[in-house]
């Protein structure tokens, strides 16, 4: 047997890691600007959270939700008291998607209705309904196909005011990003995010905030839905939840009633998960890791739009996509890595996603750019 073709990889075979670096199988050391999908929170096996997954697996490492888990109790404890979401209610799943999935299948069953609202750059998942709301008819099979997904321009109240005036009866759900990932690092305009809540409000619908890749902190805020100063009916989590560690969940609000069985998993919310995940908290909390993403964050955007070089910076905290003037448009990129040893990222229009650690310290930014410069001084 072998491997299904299906990812466009690099090859290098990486063998180790710590805190913001990766070595490979040679022992060449990189650095990781991009975390692997803006998935490592805290840093590469932190001691913390890796001491945590130890000291658990000496005790259990699974056990499914037929059983009480405490570790269940104290993650959506510590959860609500780091978010700010005290009132709300947690439900634990495994991947992106995943929370996206139940998301918008409880919304369906709160209404009782079937229409979502998504807008273009969207990118919300691989399964079935998430990837009917995701902008991207390439990964869409024909099974996934449905005509209740509306797609609507990302930003344009006028247009959301519209569909709402004549369907919103109908409307089950808007979902959207806060900062589009995938889509290129376009922010939600606050303005926006407020229409959409008053909009939810008036027709009944439910207002879930895609924060699988923005939350968590990355935005400077712990979902980058906080800055327009609404709240979601659900919040949808998953990526730096468990620094590396499989875990996903939903935050829920608590107009919303549960029913035994009307969602469930069998991996979602086991031992392991539960520990990576209270232990990634931890870490964020004591190491003020938000407002290091927001600081540090800036100090990036802001040398970054010094450079001439630099066609437009977008983003907030530590997720940020900046685009080239020619010659560097396709090149910067694979340049960072062959050259530099700097791993980023990439979306839509050429743009470079810069997603690292929240712990990233100024003095790899300043690493980074030191590499940066140097590209740009010698084109290819």
């Amino acid at each position: 047997m072998h491997l299904f073709d299906v990812y466009s990889i690099q090859q290098i075979n990486i063998t180790k890691a710590k805190g913001s670096y990766v070595w490979d199988e040679t022992g060449q050391k990189y650095l990781d600007m991009y975390g692997g999908h803006a998935v490592i929170s805290i840093g590469h096996l932190h001691d913390h959270w890796q001491k945590a997954l130890k000291d658990q697996l000496d005790k259990i490492a699974f056990y499914s939700n037929s059983i009480i888990i405490r570790l269940q109790e104290e993650l959506a404890q510590k959860l609500g008291e780091v978010s700010g979401k005290e009132d709300y209610s947690l439900f634990l799943c495994n991947s992106g998607a995943e929370a996206n999935e139940n998301a918008l299948k409880l919304a369906s069953f709160h209404t009782g209705r079937k229409k979502v609202v998504t807008f273009t750059g969207a990118f919300h998942g691989r399964t079935s309904l998430a990837v009917a709301a995701t902008d991207n008819p390439a990964i869409v099979a024909p099974v996934n196909y449905t005509g209740d997904i509306i797609r609507l321009p990302f930003n344009d109240e006028q247009a959301l005011t519209e569909y709402f005036t004549k369907y919103g009866q109908e409307i089950c759900a808007v979902i959207i990003e806060g900062i589009q990932g995938v889509g290129g690092i376009y922010e939600a305009d606050a303005s926006f995010l407020q229409t959409i809540r008053k909009l939810c409000d008036q027709y009944g619908s439910v207002y879930i905030a895609d924060s699988v890749q923005c939350g968590y902190g990355r935005s400077g805020t712990f979902f980058a839905h906080d800055a327009a100063g609404v709240n979601a009916d659900i919040y949808t989590m998953a990526k730096g939840m468990g620094n590396g560690f499989p875990v996903a969940g939903i935050a829920i609000a608590p107009k919303f009633e549960a029913k035994k069985g009307m969602l469930g998993t069998t991996f979602g919310g086991n031992h392991l998960a539960c520990t990576a995940a209270v232990a990634v908290l931890d870490v964020i909390q004591q190491d003020n890791l938000i407002e290091n993403a927001a600081t540090l964050g800036q100090y990036i955007i802001n040398r970054l739009q010094s450079y001439p070089e630099v066609k437009s910076v977008r983003g907030r905290g530590l997720m940020i996509g900046f685009e080239m003037n020619e010659p560097f448009t396709k090149t910067l990129k694979s340049d960072l890595l062959s050259k530099c040893n700097i791993f980023t990222g990439e979306a839509k229009n050429n743009t470079i996603r810069l997603l690292p650690s929240l712990a990233l310290t100024r003095g790899e930014a300043d690493q980074f750019f030191t590499s940066f410069e140097s590209l740009i001084q010698t084109p290819s």
